[in-house]
């Protein structure tokens, strides 16, 4: 029976990407997490000189949501990080298994070296035109929930998405002639799922419903029409550009939880069988 300050992969796989996630902390050694660089979705590394109990303490001050700590397999340094969190007055967990169990059960795991740009806070950075639609919606969206959670975005200008992308350090995202853009038919959300090594089955679908509703080709998925709507409303209701990406997170929510766990349901009415 699993300990009750421990959690499943199987357990938290239903969690990752949605807005009930926990954080996710990895404590690999420094050694271990060189042979496989891949991290959980949306996990924040810890150096070993991060676990000293003050700097757990330090820590532990800055953190309100629940935690669960990954190590290489499960053992003490998830189960002493995770302890002392809780000591420190934190809802903590381990991951039983560690990093080693989730990779064997083939669930995603994230290559952080495509990002290049991150503040003194460690957050990665991004930038790209004001007023966004559907793309600079579902991008943000993508990064927060399964890569960064933490991270930065900066509307700007179209004129000047490269000039403050060098000025700030940041990645440009969405607009022509940069790395995180369209490529050929697909469209940037496409691009941040391959650079990053994400593939699931719910991403894939719903990945598709961007690139239709994105590029003009509603005909590549029946959902399409229905995200292009709502976006170009969200886009209407909202002057002020993080407004909108916050009210978007929402509706990016709703469509992978269908795209994961819904897409066989209908709704008909009348209700009732037939007579």
């Amino acid at each position: 029976m699993p300990a009750p300050d421990a959690m499943s992969c199987d357990q938290l796989a239903r969690l990752v990407g949605t807005p009930k996630a926990p954080i996710l902390l990895d404590v690999r050694r420094d050694a271990v997490r060189a042979q496989d660089p891949r991290f959980l979705p949306g996990a924040r590394a810890l150096a070993e000189a991060d676990l000293a109990p003050g700097q757990l303490s330090a820590l532990a001050a800055t953190l309100s949501a629940p935690v669960v700590v990954i190590c290489a397999e499960g053992h003490r340094l998830s189960q002493g990080t995770a302890a002392w969190l809780r000591h420190e007055g934190l809802q903590a967990e381990y991951l039983i298994g560690g990093h080693a169990a989730w990779a064997a059960a083939g669930l995603p795991l994230v290559d952080p070296a495509p990002i290049t740009a991150r503040d003194e806070q460690g957050r990665s950075v991004w930038v790209t035109r004001a007023r966004p639609k559907i793309d600079r919606i579902a991008c943000p969206w993508l990064i927060r929930r399964f890569i960064d959670p933490q991270a930065v975005f900066l509307f700007v200008a179209p004129a000047e998405v490269q000039a403050v992308a060098e000025r700030f350090g940041a990645m440009a995202y969405d607009i022509e002639g940069v790395f995180w853009s369209h490529r050929g038919e697909t469209c940037t959300f496409d691009t941040l799922l391959a650079e990053f090594g994400l593939s699931t089955p719910a991403l894939d679908r719903l990945a598709r419903i961007v690139r239709g509703a994105d590029t003009g080709r509603p005909d590549l998925a029946p959902e399409c029409a229905g995200l292009l709507a709502a976006s170009l409303g969200l886009s209407r209701m909202h002057s002020d550009d993080l407004a909108q990406l916050e009210a978007g997170m929402g509706l990016y929510d709703a469509f992978y939880r269908w795209a994961r766990d819904a897409t066989e349901e209908q709704h008909t009415w009348p209700n009732g069988a037939k007579k």
